[in-house]
């Protein structure tokens, strides 16, 4: 469907793999940036769309963050207008219209992990390394790092990771709930599809409303938040989909949701 110099996309039966080819260490350089921005707005006109996995090509690393080699030139307006750049293309990703898989399938660092930090779900591989190591550069995070890994992770465990600067492991991030799954390196992609297929398999206005009351939680007062799931409530309890997946349910037989 998509396929540049940096990033590619494959979509199946409603299901998009979305691979960053930035190899060997697949940097978030400009290029990557506006590949994935590029994609994302092609996949929004897709309505047959359920789930989109993102990855990174090879064994060695899903996105090592940006790419130092930038950073020279990052100097007044250029800071301001690359930061926000990032900061809008991970809101996107984060209030996409269907839920987002990182397979984290190696080093996912600096603008890497706030890469993975805006997806619904995380999973990696036992060989994953994830941190934000801004400030060993005099820098801090700015794609939206210093907010999400916070609202992820307890707030201790995020300031002594972007404090330090230090970067865990596969199992020390699945500890702290950082990601949900640690997997072998040539399961992870089954794997995401595995979750996505079943996520695919319930009533797509549900889990795209489900993805919205949540983000909503995240975004706003616990009012506010409680709100937005009455009116999605309401909406999604008056579409065809409801009635098809209950009197699916009453009559024991598979639904067949039509995204009505």
């Amino acid at each position: 469907m998509f396929n540049n110099n940096y990033v590619k996309c494959e979509v199946s039966e409603g299901i998009a793999l979305l691979t960053v080819t930035n190899p060997p260490m697949n940097p978030l350089n400009r290029a990557v940036i506006d590949g994935l921005k590029e994609c994302f707005n092609l996949l929004e006109k897709d309505d047959s769309l359920r789930v989109v996995i993102v990855t990174g090509s090879g064994d060695k690393s899903f996105v090592a963050g940006a790419d130092i080699k930038e950073f020279p030139d990052w100097v007044g307006d250029v800071t301001e207008e690359m930061t926000i750049k990032g900061q809008k293309l991970f809101d996107r990703i984060e209030n996409f219209k269907v839920p987002v898989i990182a397979a984290i399938n190696g080093y996912a660092l600096g603008g890497g992990l706030e890469l993975a930090l805006s997806c619904d779900i995380r999973i990696a591989s036992v060989n994953a390394n994830m941190g934000l190591p801004e400030v060993t550069l005099g820098i801090i995070p700015g794609y939206g790092g210093t907010q999400r890994l916070c609202r992820t992770v307890s707030v201790g465990h995020a300031k002594k990771m972007i404090y330090t600067g230090e970067s865990i492991t596969a199992k020390t991030a699945f500890e702290i709930g950082l990601i949900q799954e640690v997997l072998p390196q040539n399961e992870l992609i089954d794997r995401a599809f595995y979750m996505a297929r079943k996520i695919s398999c319930n009533g797509p206005i549900a889990v795209r409303g489900a993805k919205r009351a949540i983000n909503a939680e995240r975004n706003m007062t616990i009012q506010q938040g409680i709100d937005t799931e009455l009116q999605i409530v309401k909406e999604v309890h008056s579409s065809s989909d409801k009635f098809e997946g209950v009197d699916a349910f009453i009559n024991k037989r598979k639904a067949v949701f039509k995204n009505k």
